[in-house]
């Protein structure tokens, strides 16, 4: 790997490698807490979980998507 970037292609590689790792680590932690915790469907219990884990899912979700976004307009 070459030692001598530009260093605006080294910020722009980071900023590439930051959302990927943050969109994953979102989408592991959704997938987690509703498979394996069992909150993303209902079997015998109240309906208010799921509703509150799907409610907290796309509002993190939208923050998540709101600072890539800011992240992604500064220059």
């Amino acid at each position: 790997m070459e030692r001598n970037w530009d260093p605006t292609v080294k910020k722009f590689f980071i900023k590439i490698l930051n959302s990927i790792a943050l969109g994953l680590f979102w989408m592991i932690a959704c997938a987690i807490a509703g498979l394996y915790y069992q909150l993303a469907y209902t079997n015998g219990k109240p309906v208010i979980y799921t509703i509150l884990f799907y409610t907290i899912m796309f509002v993190s979700l939208f923050f998540l998507l709101r600072y890539l976004y800011k992240q992604w307009k500064n220059e």
